[in-house]
């Protein structure tokens, strides 16, 4: 899958949250959320489409999430660590923790995932 722009993420979230809508409905929330036009919305679906991450339906132009929030968050995240870490997650993962205080449950979520990692 190629990396997506946020403008297309911006798209697919109201997908990933409430499931297939028409591209009508679409324009409406993103209207209402960030000023987009009925246009703008049009074309970011259809690059969507294009890019085998939306498909459409009709009647009524119905769009579907082809792929999951959880499949983009990795494919974001390894791109991320591979442009910015050479690959590394250990420099990746020092660098992320290396200026933020975590609170406790965070501290212990984080220790818990480290010590069931495969």
């Amino acid at each position: 899958m190629d990396r997506l722009y946020d403008s297309e993420l911006k798209v697919l979230e109201p997908l990933w949250d409430d499931g297939p809508q028409t591209a009508g409905a679409l324009a409406k929330r993103l209207a209402e959320s960030w000023g987009w036009n009925r246009n703008t919305t049009y074309t970011v679906v259809k690059k969507l489409i294009g890019k085998g991450v939306v498909a459409r339906s009709d009647p009524g132009f119905v769009c579907t999430p082809l792929v999951s929030r959880e499949e983009v968050q990795r494919l974001e995240l390894d791109s991320l660590v591979n442009r910015l870490f050479g690959g590394s997650r250990a420099q990746f993962l020092s660098a992320f923790l290396g200026e933020k205080e975590l609170d406790p449950e965070e501290a212990e979520r984080l220790r818990e995932l480290l010590q069931n990692w495969k």
